[in-house]
């Protein structure tokens, strides 16, 4: 199957590509947010092409992956065909809605041509699509292997865009996390958290491996985003074997059960929880085991590469 899809998410997209399929992933000059083409921190099989919207015009698609409103009218527009209507299509939300939830209308609700997939339960439940057909597919990641070391006994933060996303994802809490341990905050454009004492240090736009072998030097992860569907830099860290403390937000309480980790939504509790298991790496490294099993159980990679081939063929029929 030839199936055009956009470079969104990226943690995302590098599972998703990881199946049989041709990828078609539209790039542009400015390799800006329509035309991202293939991942430059990823590592991206040969499956993953990237086209022009010159050259999608004369592209053969038997599928689109929409993901983006917007995306509906760059296809009609580069291809001539309408998305749903001409060309098989499925839409994917990534995200928890924002404003007026829970009375958030989907864009695509109510409409019969393309279903909805759900990345969470929670967004599926928090979404209003009307009548629009919908399904949960869960998140999958590629395994990168059980990495923990723990020497140091510092708390991880994974996060893009901190400043401008605020407390959505947390920012405000760092400084709290970082009275109980020096933290180290992984992600796009967060060295403006620099704050001159040595307590935050940012480390900004590693490649995915190298950042994941850092992550599994830091002695515990911390999960502090209030209001994402769910980040997949937790179940990266858990995958490699971190020992995990999250606020028990939208999706997170499924992803973390108890004996996988530790969830709380009292941000007292939240940081007394680091600076137990930064003082205490044996305890850290039974728990990021435990973690690691539910996570390759519950996110592998071949489960979600499966559930995506059912419904690719249901659709494209």
């Amino acid at each position: 199957m030839r199936i055009l899809v956009w470079h969104v998410h990226g943690s995302w997209t590098t599972a998703f590509v990881q199946g049989p399929h041709t990828y078609l992933l539209p790039v542009d000059d400015q390799r800006g947010p329509d035309g991202r083409g293939r991942a430059a921190t990823w590592q991206w099989p040969a499956g993953a092409v990237e086209r022009s919207a010159e050259q999608l015009a004369d592209e053969p698609v038997d599928l689109v992956v929409l993901q983006r409103p917007h995306e509906a009218d760059l296809v009609e527009t580069w291809t001539g065909r309408r998305p749903g209507t001409d060309v098989p299509a499925v839409y994917l939300e990534h995200n928890t809605p924002g404003g007026d939830v829970p009375y958030s209308r989907h864009p695509l609700a109510d409409q019969d041509d393309i279903p909805v997939v759900h990345v969470t339960h929670v967004n599926r439940l928090l979404w209003d699509t009307g009548s629009a057909r919908t399904t949960v597919i869960e998140h999958g990641i590629c395994d990168p292997g059980h990495q923990y070391v723990g020497e140091l006994p510092h708390a991880a933060v994974v996060v893009n865009d901190p400043v401008r996303r605020g407390r959505a994802v947390g920012t405000d809490l760092i400084p709290l996390i970082a009275a109980a341990a020096p933290v180290d905050v992984f992600g796009m454009r967060v060295e403006q958290l620099r704050d001159g004492q040595g307590r935050i240090t940012p480390y900004e736009d590693l490649p995915q491996h190298l950042m994941h072998a850092e992550l599994a030097r830091r002695r515990v992860y911390v999960h502090t985003a209030r209001w994402t569907s769910l980040g997949l830099s937790l179940l990266e860290a858990m995958h490699l074997g971190l020992p995990v403390v999250a606020l028990a937000m939208t999706e997170t309480p499924r992803a973390v059960p108890p004996d996988a980790g530790l969830v709380t939504a009292d941000v007292d509790e939240l940081v007394s929880l680091v600076e137990q298991l930064v003082g205490d790496a044996d305890r850290a490294r039974e728990l990021g085991l435990a973690g690691r099993r539910h996570a390759v159980d519950t996110y592998g990679l071949r489960r979600f590469l499966d559930d995506w081939d059912g419904l690719l063929a249901t659709v494209a029929r």
